[in-house]
């Protein structure tokens, strides 16, 4: 398994994922008052299959849970990463849950 460092870049608005010092892939969010919206994920073409989108939105929900902010999944990738994984379906509000199909 590639060794998958994950780091929040608050300037740029996004989690950075890097294999070996090079960007692998990253997720951008806004953040609100109580929430994080994660508005877009991309893995970059290199390093597809190789887990990378998969620790980012591991890593993008427990932080939001350790945070204790709300996450609006607008992002699809996310959203559906949450469907798969309803473990973190609590992070989504109930009242928002039907719109992201959660």
């Amino acid at each position: 398994m590639t060794d998958i460092a994950i780091k929040n870049d608050t300037a740029q608005h996004r989690y950075e994922a890097t294999i070996e010092g090079a960007l692998a892939g990253y997720c951008e969010y806004n953040l609100l008052r109580e929430a994080i919206m994660f508005t877009h994920t991309e893995v970059l073409e290199a390093f597809e299959g190789k887990g990378v989108g998969s620790a980012i939105a591991r890593h993008v929900l427990d932080d939001a849970r350790a945070q204790g902010l709300h996450v609006i999944p607008v992002c699809q990738f996310i959203a559906g990463y949450i469907r798969k994984h309803p473990d973190y379906a609590d992070l989504v509000r109930a009242d928002m849950r039907r719109a992201f199909k959660i």
